[in-house]
């Protein structure tokens, strides 16, 4: 499928529960727009929703960059979430199946990674977070990274 329009970045701050349901929809739309199938688009906003949470409840709010990608003939999307909360202390836990400071499943982190191409945490205690998670529609170049 092809792109319908070519989308725009968009920019969003994530400062309320309101936030994240706007942050989905405008997630949807973007992946829509760039011919991410149903699936494909059921996993980007699955991994949004957990940053976006991430974003407001760990870091105090902040706000997400929804940017279209394009390698050649393929079409990606791109989702920044950056804070300027507390940080992580220790990403390799933070990462971890099962922890969570929060007192949910802990999969927010680890669980947006599998469901993504591409993902990076920048972060410094004290400093804030900022996570970059990328998603390729079908017809990427072989070297892309393959999903963690």
């Amino acid at each position: 499928m092809t792109p319908s329009r070519p989308p725009a970045t968009v920019r969003l701050a994530i400062v309320s529960d309101v936030d994240l349901a706007w942050v989905r929809q405008q997630v949807r739309q973007a992946a829509a727009d760039l011919g991410f199938g149903l699936v494909q688009q059921t996993k980007l906003v699955t991994a949004a929703s957990e940053l976006a949470r991430n974003t407001l409840v760990h870091g105090g709010g902040g706000q997400v960059e929804i940017a279209p990608l394009h390698r050649g003939p393929a079409h990606g999307l791109r989702l920044t979430f950056t804070d300027t909360g507390p940080g992580i202390r220790d990403v390799g836990l933070a990462m971890t199946d099962g922890y969570t400071t929060g007192g949910g499943l802990g999969l927010g982190l680890s669980g947006a990674k599998r469901l993504m191409h591409e993902f990076s945490i920048d972060t410094e205690p004290g400093r804030g977070t900022t996570v970059t998670a990328v998603a390729w529609a079908p017809g990427v170049p072989a070297s892309r990274p393959a999903p963690a």
